[in-house]
Order: C-alpha cells, then sequence, then structure tokens
C-alpha cells in the first residue's frame, strides 16, 4: 500500500491500496475527475462552454458531422448526446440539419458564436493543459499520449466487439 501525496489535507495521511494503485482504469478515472474539477474552476467565467470544449473541437474538426458519430467518438449514447446538442443550439453555438437524402440524419455545425467561444476559451485551456503537464518534456508528454491512444483503441475495440450481436442458431462469425 502507498501514501497519496500532494492531498487536500495532507494532515490526514490516505492509504491507497496497491490494488488501486495498480489500476490504470482506477489512475484514469481519478485524473479525469481531478482535470475536469480543475478545468472547470480556471474556466468558471465561461458558463457551461468548458464542459463542452473537446466536443465543439470535434465539431469544428468536422463539420457536418452526424449526430450518431459524434457520439461514437466520444463515448456517448445518442439518447445522451441530444440534451447537451439541444443546450448548445439554444446558446447559439452549433446549429443541426437534416441531410437532403435522409431526414432522419442530423448534421452538426459550429457556428460562428460557437467559433469565436473556442478563440476565447483556448488561450485558458492552453494554460489549463500547461499546468497539468508541467514537469514533463514534451517527449514525455508525447509518450503519454501515445500511451493513452493505445488504451482508448484498446477501449473502442472492446465496445465494438461487446455492441455485436451474438451469432444466432449457432451460427458463428
Amino acid at each position: 500500500m502507498g501514501t497519496v501525496q500532494g492531498a487536500i489535507r495532507a494532515d490526514e495521511p490516505l492509504v491507497e491500496p496497491d490494488e488501486l494503485r495498480g489500476s490504470v482504469s482506477y489512475r484514469i478515472r481519478l485524473l479525469q475527475i481531478a482535470a475536469y474539477k480543475s478545468f472547470e474552476t480556471v474556466l468558471a467565467g465561461f458558463g457551461t462552454a468548458p464542459r463542452y470544449y473537446g466536443m465543439l473541437r470535434i465539431i469544428q474538426a468536422n463539420p457536418g458531422i452526424a449526430q450518431t458519430r459524434l457520439a461514437e467518438a466520444i463515448f456517448l449514447d445518442r439518447s445522451s448526446l441530444v440534451p447537451i446538442l439541444d443546450s448548445m443550439t439554444r446558446d447559439g453555438w452549433i446549429e443541426r440539419r437534416a441531410t437532403p437524402r435522409d431526414k432522419r440524419v442530423r448534421r452538426v455545425f459550429l457556428t460562428p458564436a460557437g467559433a469565436q467561444m473556442l478563440d476565447r476559451l483556448g488561450q485558458e485551456v492552453d494554460r489549463h493543459e500547461a499546468m497539468m503537464t508541467a514537469g514533463l518534456d514534451g517527449a514525455e508528454v508525447d509518450t503519454l499520449i501515445g500511451l493513452l491512444d493505445r488504451v482508448d483503441g484498446n477501449l473502442r475495440t472492446a465496445l465494438a466487439h461487446a455492441a455485436k450481436p451474438a451469432p444466432q442458431n449457432g451460427a458463428t462469425s
């Protein structure tokens, strides 16, 4: 077991079980929570925009992305994505359009107001990223990103296999 350093209450040591110290999923989740809290605190003056920064950047980089593809890209169910898109539409950051060939398919576009919001957020996001990676050199950051990309690939593969229906009537795939 190890003692967690840099805890909020340094006067109360916290024992972290070895099972957690060696768990990649636990560490990623813990860091995700801490990073999110820090990010929201640093960018508090921007309303709900920081919460959707990554999604807005994906929409900006993929104009007209289908809602289903966007949900897949960020690991959300379509039903969870729709209320978020509704909110972002009300805020004027995105617009959704039906495709001419299939009115059920909705494509998502960044509005000029959304692009302005991203520009305003950009510098603060860069500062937050620098704070999170302080003490790491460029090669270490690249290695970390590379390792996280591999974990991402593993998860996407596992989720894709889990989503496939089981063979019926003894058929094999």
